[in-house]
């Protein structure tokens, strides 16, 4: 299985990003150390992991401290090391979703209504809500997620974008 693992870290000058490898991981911890080592003094310091064109896993640090973890499928788990890794301790029910007004249709019509939250053929697992204090929501992962078409390169590129590091993530993958 073939993956990318993007760190994308926050310092007082702004975004900056670099490439893990994610090689030889013990457990979640080592993924955890090696995302710490790209800047140690990193507000935020997140790990985007795609694979194989399927699965999207996202870590979070904030101040190197709480590891969060959110996976778009648990089937991630049974398909590598790699996933099992990342995804396999996690309880099979997304947490952060809440009521809120952007869950809720907007009176009636509307593209966001017409999207599930949630792709019925995924079971997402972790923390949906991991990048909310950050402008994405986590009914709005959910949906980049859910979306037909939508490869787990182009939620990363869509949250991003957001979070305003498109362009460091994109000049990874260009090496």
């Amino acid at each position: 299985m073939s993956y990318f693992a993007a760190a994308v870290v926050r310092v007082e000058g702004g975004w900056t990003a670099a490439e893990v490898n994610l090689r030889g991981a013990t457990d979640v911890d080592d993924v955890a150390d090696r995302l710490r080592d790209v800047e140690p003094d990193a507000d935020v310091s997140l790990l985007f992991v795609e694979a194989d064109d399927t699965y999207l896993v996202i870590l979070r640090l904030d101040e190197g401290e709480d590891l969060r973890i959110f996976g778009s499928d648990s089937a991630y788990a049974e398909e590598s090391r790699l996933g099992a890794l990342l995804v396999g301790d996690l309880k099979t029910s997304v947490t952060g979703l809440d009521d809120t007004e952007e869950s809720r249709p907007a009176g009636g019509a509307g593209e966001e209504s017409d999207q599930p939250a949630v792709d019925p053929e995924a079971d997402p697992v972790g923390d949906a809500d991991i990048l909310a204090d950050l402008g994405v929501s986590a009914q709005k992962l959910l949906r980049l997620c859910a979306h037909e078409g939508m490869l787990p390169a182009d939620v990363t590129a869509e949250v991003c974008q957001v979070l305003g590091c498109a362009d460091e993530v994109e000049e990874l993958r260009e090496v």
